[in-house]
């Protein structure tokens, strides 16, 4: 079975795509709402979030997604301690969830691939690109923030062409090109790849 990424930046349609995918039979494992999952759920995570980032980090057993973010917004060095805690309980979480799975290939999506150091247990990534602008129309739209925000959620991102210049294959999602038939032709071609690992 192949472990596919797939990834892009804010605003790029990932997780449209992935829904594509989805559609087509294959599994796909959402690394931010697993990194949710598992910020509640995985107890020697919790201790080491509120060892870092004081007791406050959590109420009642919940996570306090409002004082960490605060915590972490406007500070590279915090969100990258944030970020050294979360992403190796994710990539454990995804390996195991990619190993139950019975499809020829499954998909991960999520935003940091590279950044997290989860491509090098993925055997391709696909990268879906969207020019700057859009991507900044699209967020504002989607999430209610202003055009500030958006442009600093994406300067805490791998540069847009840097990324798709890591990625195996790109998906284009410009409102210039059509969608699913790209995915579907990618689709085909991971089947392809699959079967000939497998002979």
């Amino acid at each position: 079975m192949l472990h596919i990424g797939l990834t892009g930046g804010i605003g790029s349609g990932k997780t449209t795509v992935a829904k594509i995918f989805e559609l087509l039979g294959i599994p796909v494992y959402y690394a931010d709402d697993a990194a949710k999952r598992i910020m509640r759920e995985d107890e020697e995570l919790k201790a080491a979030i509120q060892k870092q980032f004081g007791a406050d980090a959590y109420s009642n057993g919940e996570l306090n997604r409002a004082y960490l973010s605060a915590k972490v917004f406007n500070d590279p060095f915090q969100l990258e301690m944030l970020n050294s805690l979360v992403h190796p309980a994710t990539i454990r979480d995804a390996g195991n969830w990619m190993a139950k799975q019975s499809t020829y290939y499954t998909i991960k999506e999520a935003a940091l691939i590279f950044e997290s150091g989860s491509a090098e247990y993925l055997d391709y990534t696909i990268g879906v690109y969207a020019p700057a602008q859009l991507r900044i129309e699209r967020t504002m739209e989607r999430n209610h923030i202003s055009y500030n925000e958006v442009t600093q959620r994406m300067n805490n991102q791998l540069d847009e062409d840097m990324k798709m210049k890591l990625c195996d294959f790109v998906i284009y999602n410009d409102e210039q090109q059509l969608l699913i038939p790209q995915v579907i032709a990618l689709h085909q071609k991971l089947l392809g790849l699959a079967k000939e690992r497998e002979s």
